[in-house]
């Protein structure tokens, strides 16, 4: 492959608080593209990074990680099960879906600087890395959805697509240099930069006040099963639900759209994903900042967005519009 094809930042404009998308100019915000020599990309794809063999520091921690999960099943209590409810909204919701995804990789919506670093901080509590190293992912996952460089395509294994995909090749969580080239953006951003070389500060930390505020209100027991339950459970069911959305929304569901990947809405994923399984829809209008377009596709990711616009702390929010008798995706 002589060249690859990379996604730069979306930006988006308007001046009301609330923004419709039907142009093929804004749709394509998100997808603009440019070539690159071969010798700077970073490639994607089975075919590349399964020749690069196993990353074994990677499945390490995935495999510690799934063995401490069972382990925190034998010191249940509702009181860790609240911690872990509420650092999985945390990190998931706010985190990945609310910030990584929506806010920094589509830019559906604009906030605060400040507003913007925090939903960051909780999103690399999730353990899926750095703002770049996301963003610059999920990017080339839309320029090649589904063909020959998409990091995760079921067409490649439903397998490789919900877990394989991150335990071969480079671990490049914290190469932001390299995957400046997907997301200048966040590259020009001296947070985003720091976060994405030490994204695994936050989410020990946590761990560390968890372990203290136990051990100080419970003793070492407590403690303990605060960091398998707050963490490390919590953790290994974020990952699954962010996986489910790269492996199960492009296998099984509905097709409102006729987009040139297999994308499909698919409400149980949606349900465990906070709004993040309405795929179809999100695939043919990416920039959207809400995903469930229907009054029956809830959208929790999205409310929580809508929360913040009430706050003052969200604004420029884009939604997609389309025709309901003949659903098009942008740009056709």
């Amino acid at each position: 492959m002589a060249s690859a094809i990379t996604v730069p930042s979306s930006q988006t404009t308007g001046e009301a608080p609330t923004k419709a998308l039907s142009q093929p100019h804004e749709a394509s915000a998100s997808s603009a593209a440019h070539a690159i020599p071969a010798r700077q990309v970073v490639r994607m794809g089975r075919a590349v990074t399964v020749s690069e063999g196993v990353n074994w520091l990677t499945l390490t921690v995935i495999a510690l990680f799934h063995a401490g999960a069972l382990a925190a099943f034998f010191f249940f209590s509702w009181q860790r099960l609240a911690v872990l409810a509420v650092f999985h909204v945390l990190a998931i919701n706010v985190g990945i879906g609310m910030c990584y995804h929506r806010l920094l990789t589509h830019r559906g919506y604009q906030t605060p600087k400040w507003v913007e670093y925090v939903m960051s901080i909780f999103a690399s509590m999730s353990l899926e890395g750095g703002p770049i190293f996301w963003v610059s992912t999920h990017r080339v996952h839309h320029q090649f959805s589904d063909q020959e460089g998409d990091p995760h395509t079921p067409r490649e294994g439903a397998w490789w697509a919900h877990t394989g995909w991150v335990l071969f090749g480079q671990a490049l969580h914290a190469q932001t240099a390299i995957l400046a080239r997907y997301s200048p953006d966040l590259s020009r951003d001296r947070f985003h930069v720091w976060l994405s070389k030490y994204h695994w500060v936050p989410i020990t930390a946590s761990g560390v006040l968890l372990l203290a505020g136990g051990w100080i209100w419970g003793g070492l027991v407590n403690g303990i099963a605060l960091v398998l339950w707050g963490v490390v459970l919590r953790v290994t069911l974020g990952l699954h639900a962010t996986w489910l959305v790269n492996s199960a929304t492009h296998l099984w569901g509905s097709r409102r759209f006729e987009t040139r990947d297999d994308s499909r809405n698919n409400w149980w994923v949606a349900l465990l994903s906070g709004g993040e399984g309405w795929h179809n829809n999100h695939h043919a209008h990416p920039v959207s900042a809400r995903h469930g377009l229907k009054w029956y596709e809830i959208d929790p990711n999205f409310y929580g967005i809508w929360l913040l616009s009430k706050l003052g702390l969200a604004r420029k929010i884009l939604i997609a519009k389309f025709d309901p008798a003949n659903p098009k995706p942008a740009g056709l």
